[in-house]
Formats: structure tokens, sequence, C-alpha cells
């Protein structure tokens, strides 16, 4: 996998309106897989602290517990960022 594509990854799960099948779609990874990246490539604190905020209630990274009145998942910067296929779409 690209450095780009890793640092894409981080950025979309560390957005916490994001859910983790938004990248799946993306990039064909599941959950479990950019749990793992995000573990390699955060500092432990800062792993912990995302880990921490998914599993509190707050994150909307799982579509099945998201707010029904959330319909998408793009960010508004979306667009702009470049290789990202949801955004042609």
């Amino acid at each position: 996998m690209e450095l780009i594509d890793i640092d894409r990854i981080i950025e979309m799960a560390w957005e916490d309106r994001t859910p983790f099948e938004a990248i799946h779609i993306q990039f064909g990874i599941s959950e479990a897989e950019v749990i793992n990246i995000m573990r390699q490539e955060l500092k432990r604190g800062s792993f912990n602290l995302w880990r921490k905020r998914v599993n509190s209630g707050i994150s909307q990274k799982h579509a099945k517990k998201r707010n029904e009145e959330i319909s998408r998942f793009k960010c508004t910067r979306q667009r702009a960022i470049s290789r990202n296929k949801i955004s042609k779409r």
C-alpha cells in the first residue's frame, strides 16, 4: 500500500463522521486492518485516545450506530483530495 493511501486511511479513520464502511469502499480494507494501520502508524498514546474515542459512542465510525439524521459520510474537503474514488461518484 502506498504512503499516500496510508495517510488518507489515517485521515479518514481519525474523522469521527467517516465510518469504517466508507474506508472499506474506498480502499477495500476491513475495520481490523484499519485498526492495525492505526496501531502501526500512530504513537501509542494517540492510538489509545483514538480507540477510546471510537469505542465511546461519541464517534460515528460504525454505520449501524450512526444517528439516522446523518445521511452522508463525505467531509466537505473530500472533493479536493486527489485519488479519492468516492468523491468521483
